[in-house]
C-alpha cells in the first residue's frame, strides 16, 4: 500500500497532509499546518527574512518526523506565492534540502491553480458541473472557471491577503486613505478577471483556503450574533463546509476595516492570527463577488495540497479515475500549445503515432520509463512549435517555447525534457554540457538521449509528406534491430534512406545495428 504525503509552503502558512492509497483511492492519514508568515518579509524587502526561514525549517522538521512515522513512500514539497517572488529563493531551497533531504518545487500560479482545481474537483461532487473555484492565499489568488471537471479559463492575480496587508494597511485600525487605497488596486487587479471571464452563470461557487473559511464562519457567526470566543483554538481545526452569501461578506468586510486587531480576533472563526491578515482578504472576496455577480461562496477545506496528492495517486496508479482525467488535462494543454503556434496537425499525428510504436515495440532496447512515452508523444506533436517564430534553427525555438510555456499538467521539470526531446531533431546531438541540460537533473541525461534517438527515427519514417505515411514493423534481435517498411503512396525509398542516416547515432546509443528493409 502507497503512501503520499504533501507539503505546500505558501506565503502565509505551510501545510502537510499524509494520504494512502486503498483501492485506487486516497485515504488521509493525517494532517498538520502552522503559520509562518514566509511571505511578510518578501512582499516588503523582495527577500525572505532569516526568520521566516528559520520558523519554516522548524515546521518542516516536524513535518518531517510525521512523514517517517507515516513510512511516506513518496513525498512532494511545492512552493508558491512569496518564493516565487523572493530574491533568495534559492538560498532557502539549498537550506531546506540540507536540513530535510526535500526538493523544493516552485510552481507557477497557474500550475498552483491546476492543482488546486484538481484536489477540489476529484473530491467534491457538486464541482463537476460548472463553477468557479476562489483560493486566495497569503500572496496570490488563483480564480478558475470550471465545466464539467475541467478547467475552462484561469487567472493568478497578486491579491494575496498578506501581500494586501504588508503594501497596504499599516496601522490598527487601518487609515481610511490605506483602505481606499486598496480598494482602489483591488478593482484594478479585478477587470483582468471580467475581461477574462465575464459574468460565467455558474451553480457553486467554491472557496477554499484560511480567509475563505474564516469569512465563512465569521459571517454567520455575525449575522446569528454569537457570543465572541476570547482566543483563537492552538491547533489545527479543518470546519465543515459552510456557505458565505455576498450581502454578509460585503457588511463583514466593512465591519473589520473599522475594528482594531483585537476586536477582529474576537470574532469567532478569525482569531488571533488571521485577525492580522483578514482585511485584505475580505475586500477581495467582497469585491469579487459583487463584480461578478455572485450570490456568495461555499467554503471547502480542500486545496492544493489534495491537487498535489492526486496528482502523485494519478503518477502511481494507472487505474485510479483520476490518471485519465490528468493524462486527457495534460494532452489538451499540448494540443492548445500546438494550435497557439500553428502546428499542423495531420502532419504531426503521424509522427505521434510512429514514435508510440517505436516506444512500445523497441522497449527491450530503450529501457525508458512510463511517463517517457508521453513525454515523447508530447515532443513528437510539438517539436514544430519553433516555425512560429523563425524556420532557421526552429528547434532551439522549440525548445524554448515549450521549457517556458504553461501546459497544464507538466511540472516545469517536465517541460524542459519534453523541449529537450524536441530539441535535438537537428544536426546537433544532446550534449551534457550544453546550457538546455545542465537545468536537468543529470539522471534524467541518458534517459533524454535514448528519447532523441525515439524521436528522430519517428521523424525519418514520415519524411515524405506528400505520400500516405509508411507503415512499420520492429523486430529486436541480440545485436541488431530490423525496421521493415511497408510503402504508402509514393514509395519509401526516401524514408528507408533517412532512417539509414540515423544508423550510426543508433549504435552509439544503443550498442545495437540498426537495419533497414523495404518490402
Amino acid at each position: 500500500m502507497l503512501t503520499f504525503a504533501a507539503i505546500d509552503i505558501g506565503s502565509n502558512s505551510v501545510r502537510l497532509k499524509i494520504a494512502s492509497v486503498e483501492r485506487h483511492r486516497l485515504k488521509t492519514l493525517y494532517e498538520d499546518r502552522e503559520v509562518v508568515r514566509l511571505g511578510e518579509s518578501v512582499f516588503q524587502t523582495g527577500v525572505i527574512s532569516p526568520e521566516a526561514m528559520a520558523n519554516t525549517i522548524r515546521a518542516l522538521k516536524r513535518f518531517q518526523k510525521a512523514v517517517q512515522l507515516h513510512v511516506a513512500d513518496r513525498v512532494r514539497v511545492v512552493a508558491t506565492s512569496a518564493m516565487r517572488d523572493a530574491r533568495n529563493a534559492a538560498a532557502f531551497t539549498a537550506w531546506v534540502k540540507s536540513a530535510t533531504g526535500w526538493r523544493v518545487e516552485v510552481i507557477s500560479g497557474l500550475e498552483e491553480g491546476r492543482l488546486i482545481h484538481l484536489g477540489v474537483v476529484s473530491q467534491e461532487a457538486g464541482a463537476r458541473g460548472r463553477c468557479l473555484l476562489i483560493d486566495l492565499g497569503g500572496g496570490s489568488c488563483e480564480i478558475t472557471f470550471s465545466d464539467e471537471g475541467r478547467i475552462r479559463e484561469m487567472v493568478s492575480l497578486p491579491l494575496g491577503a498578506v501581500r494586501l496587508q504588508q503594501e497596504f494597511l499599516h496601522g490598527d485600525p487601518p487609515a481610511k486613505e490605506d483602505v481606499a487605497r486598496l480598494k482602489q488596486y483591488i478593482d484594478r487587479e479585478l477587470r483582468l478577471v471580467v475581461r477574462k471571464l465575464g459574468s460565467p452563470r455558474v451553480g457553486l461557487v467554491i472557496a477554499t483556503s484560511g480567509t475563505a473559511a474564516a469569512l465563512a464562519e465569521a459571517s454567520v457567526a455575525m449575522a446569528r450574533k454569537l457570543p465572541a470566543r476570547k482566543a483563537a483554538p492552538k491547533s489545527f481545526v479543518r470546519i465543515k463546509p459552510s456557505v458565505a452569501k455576498t450581502a454578509e461578506v460585503r457588511w463583514l468586510t466593512e465591519r473589520l476595516a473599522k475594528m482594531n486587531n483585537a476586536e477582529r480576533a474576537s470574532i469567532p472563526g478569525i482569531g488571533t492570527r488571521r485577525s492580522e491578515i483578514v482585511i485584505g482578504g475580505a475586500m477581495v472576496y467582497s469585491s469579487l463577488l459583487e463584480r461578478m455577480g455572485l450570490r456568495g461562496f461555499r467554503y471547502s477545506p480542500l486545496g492544493l495540497r489534495d491537487g498535489i496528492l492526486a496528482q502523485m495517486l494519478a503518477n502511481a496508479d494507472l487505474r485510479a479515475s483520476v490518471h485519465r482525467k490528468i493524462e486527457n488535462e495534460r494532452w489538451a494543454g499540448v494540443l492548445e500549445v500546438c494550435r497557439r503556434y500553428g502546428v499542423d496537425m495531420k502532419k504531426a499525428e503521424p509522427v505521434r503515432q510512429h514514435v508510440v510504436q517505436l516506444y512500445d515495440d523497441l522497449a527491450r532496447v530503450h529501457e525508458l520509463p512510463p511517463e517517457y512515452r508521453l513525454w515523447l508523444e508530447a515532443a513528437a506533436m510539438m517539436q514544430d512549435v519553433g516555425k512560429y517564430m523563425n524556420h532557421q534553427g526552429h528547434h532551439r525555438h522549440t525548445q524554448y517555447i515549450v521549457a517556458n510555456s504553461e501546459i497544464f499538467g507538466f511540472s516545469p521539470e517536465q517541460r524542459a525534457v519534453v523541449g529537450a526531446i524536441a530539441r535535438y531533431m537537428g544536426k546537433s546531438r544532446p550534449d551534457p554540457v550544453d546550457r538546455i541540460l545542465r537545468t536537468i537533473a543529470i539522471e534524467e541525461h541518458p534517459k533524454i538521449v535514448r528519447a532523441v534517438v525515439l524521436l528522430r527515427l519517428a521523424l525519418a519514417l514520415n519524411q515524405d509528406r506528400a505520400s500516405a505515411a509508411v507503415r512499420m514493423r520492429a523486430r529486436v534481435y541480440s545485436k541488431r534491430v530490423l525496421l521493415e517498411l511497408a510503402p504508402g503512396r509514393g514509395g519509401a525509398e526516401l524514408e528507408a534512406w533517412s532512417l539509414r542516416k540515423e544508423a550510426d547515432y543508433f549504435r552509439e546509443v544503443f550498442r545495437r545495428d540498426l537495419a533497414v528493409e523495404v518490402a
